[in-house]
């Protein structure tokens, strides 16, 4: 008496729907995929900084969406938790220091710079600290009078009758900026220098979660 033996094909078993292994993406396809999140994250930190300056709640949400997407990704989808808190630190510091960068930079280098005295020099003290605030006439042309705060660099190196130097905003939807005092030089280098080493850390954790990424 002679049977007939069946053999299973290399995993499939028998009787049952043939194991299909799941495609994995290919290394360059996962290192492209990590790119686009690595400059998509940070560059939307810094979009929402510079709107910011202009639409501040437009700004604050955007900068917010983009840390917690970055904390979801990294660290929900990718798996990646280390990477994800290095990532969503990098992008909170980022938000303190890319407004402030790129206004100061905006300013100095299109600014107008127009002849201006200061009328009036206050500090309402808040629960934070000083919180100064300068009071600004134009000189000549339309003898505009302007109140900026200690974003636009009024931290006290200005006092009333002082004449000054400002720069106005050439569209005109941004607050003039006071001029530096003597030990303020080379802050706005330090202050773009911070934003570059953040938005490269930000976007460093993010490449490296993506490539190292672990799929359930």
């Amino acid at each position: 008496m002679s049977g007939h033996g069946t053999s299973a094909a290399p995993g499939r078993t028998v009787g049952g729907p043939a194991h299909q292994p799941r495609p994995q993406r290919s290394s360059a396809g996962q290192a492209l995929n990590s790119l686009v999140w690595a400059v998509l994250l940070p560059g939307s930190v810094i979009v929402g900084a510079v709107l910011g300056q202009w639409l501040t709640w437009v700004g604050v949400i955007l900068m917010m969406a983009a840390v917690a997407v970055s904390a979801c990704l990294i660290g929900g989808f990718w798996h990646r938790a280390g990477a994800a808190t290095l990532a969503s630190a990098a992008g909170f510091a980022l938000m303190l220091f890319a407004g402030p960068a790129a206004y100061e930079v905006y300013m100095k280098t299109v600014g107008e710079p127009v002849d201006a005295v200061v009328t009036q020099v206050t500090d309402r003290h808040n629960r934070r600290g000083p919180d100064m605030y300068c009071t600004v006439r134009e000189v000549g042309g339309a003898h505009r009078t302007y109140e900026v705060s200690q974003q636009e660099n009024c931290f006290g190196q200005a006092e009333t009758g002082d004449h000054v130097e400002i720069r106005k905003d050439p569209l005109g939807l941004l607050d003039p900026r006071l001029p530096d005092s003597p030990d303020q030089q080379n802050t706005t280098e330090l202050t773009v220098g911070i934003t570059a080493g953040l938005t490269l850390v930000m976007a460093a954790a993010t490449f490296y979660g993506g490539r190292r990424r672990r799929t359930a």
